[in-house]
């Protein structure tokens, strides 16, 4: 390797550096995102079947519909979906979520888990395109 090639590679790195080092610096911590109460909204058919808190306790809820099954475990500040009775179990595969904006969706049996917050940031408006 040649001179110009080791100050190309420094250049790479602490331009990559430089994009890295503050967002690891100034990213929230997991504390206050904790204090903005993320909380599960379960809908099933479009209506409302339950709202529930994400704490660090374990617990389980089950939503029985007419199409079937599906057991939801809530644990670490976050929900996802453990069982369900469906032919494709692709509601499995959403895996853990815990951020505001994170859903779960069961098709076959019309369940919807998302993910909201009571923090004053969250606004009904996503974006405003002129």
């Amino acid at each position: 390797m040649k001179r110009g090639d080791f100050i190309l590679i420094g250049i790479v790195l602490i331009a990559a550096l430089a994009f890295i080092v503050p967002k690891w610096l100034f990213q929230d911590s997991s504390e206050n995102m904790h204090n903005n109460k993320v909380y599960a909204e379960i809908t099933v058919d479009g209506e409302l079947f339950k709202r529930v808190e994400l704490t660090e306790e374990e617990q389980t809820v089950e939503v029985k519909t007419d199409h079937g099954y599906n057991i939801l475990k809530i644990h670490d500040h976050g929900i996802e979906m453990v069982e369900a009775d469906c032919s494709d179990h692709v509601c499995l595969s959403f895996g853990f979520v815990s951020k505001r904006g994170d859903t779960i969706v069961c098709l076959p049996h019309r369940v919807l888990v998302e993910l909201k917050s009571e923090s004053v940031e969250e606004s009904d408006t996503d974006a405003v395109v002129s």
